[in-house]
């Protein structure tokens, strides 16, 4: 008794610290930004008690541009999902076929995870330079010319231009993870399908995606909340414009703390944002767990 006490005692004790700074850098803050949302504050006079009315602005008024921001972030993760994650895979089982210089290969598209995400910024704000950006001047070299336009500040495109960058980003994070599901798989489940006469693919297909499919679910997580709480790389392009065109929840919840000085507004779209992860990640949860029942 007195060892499994102790044993006990020893959890506690390498728990106690992460526990101690999960609760004061996210459990705290959530609990604060939730009390914030119900005032009208400007961080810097006393806050007034509005109860829901900062939540019901987010929706109402148009000089704040919510819903457009929200209908942005969606089409953002549906392109994460089924862009960017089916490219992962792809890559993924070509390199996982044991492809002459595979490593080689798995850390060259790993390499912009790596990168900060302002060198990127700065990186595709370059490439997309309509005066000697290398995309416009491409199109002027093919005689295209009619094709070139101002990528960023053109509203039709400017959040697919956005798109690239975080395509080009994180497409090596999720071949990495399904890279090393593919890997962990054991040679005798491959050699036994190709003894039955199963070509590389079909293996793929019936054998080895199946088998990564908790894998996936979590790369599919990642994808869809990684695109709800994207910031970083659309402020560096766009900061959100132009006319809201690449706006995301992110930026106008930064734009109204530090720009407008509205705490109230920017706390209740922080809840927003923590709501939505939570609700796709249970939502992904669940779906992924229905299709293997």
């Amino acid at each position: 008794m007195d060892k499994v006490m102790r044993n006990k005692l020893a959890i506690f004790i390498f728990i106690a610290p992460a526990a101690i700074l999960f609760f004061m850098i996210i459990i705290i803050p959530i609990f604060m930004s939730a009390y914030y949302s119900l005032l009208n504050w400007d961080g810097i006079t006393t806050g007034n008690f509005v109860g829901l009315e900062n939540y019901i602005t987010l929706f109402t008024s148009k000089s704040i541009a919510f819903p457009k921001a929200l209908s942005n972030v969606c089409i953002l993760a549906v392109l994460s999902v089924f862009i960017q994650l089916p490219l992962s895979l792809f890559l993924a089982l070509a390199l996982a076929r044991g492809i002459k210089g595979e490593r080689f290969f798995v850390t060259v598209f790993f390499i912009p995870v790596l990168i900060s995400t302002v060198v990127i910024g700065q990186l595709w704000a370059k490439i997309y330079n309509p005066d000697y950006g290398i995309i416009n001047s491409g199109l002027n070299a093919l005689g295209l010319n009619h094709l070139t336009r101002v990528w960023l500040g053109d509203p039709k495109t400017a959040l697919l231009a956005v798109f690239v960058p975080i395509l080009w980003q994180y497409v090596g994070y999720h071949m990495l993870l399904l890279y090393a599901g593919i890997k962990s798989i054991s040679n005798d489940v491959r050699e036994a399908a190709v003894i039955d006469g199963a070509s590389y693919w079909q293996t793929c297909k019936y054998i080895i995606i199946p088998l990564i499919k908790p894998i996936i679910q979590v790369c599919v997580i990642f994808a869809v909340t990684g695109s709800l709480k994207a910031f970083d790389l659309i402020y560096v392009l766009t900061n959100g414009g132009p006319a809201h065109a690449s706006e995301v929840p992110s930026t106008l919840m930064v734009s109204m703390i530090f720009g407008r000085n509205r705490y109230g507004v920017g706390s209740a779209i922080a809840l927003c944002i923590i709501f939505l992860c939570f609700f796709f990640s249970i939502l992904i949860k669940k779906t992924f767990k229905t299709e293997v029942e």
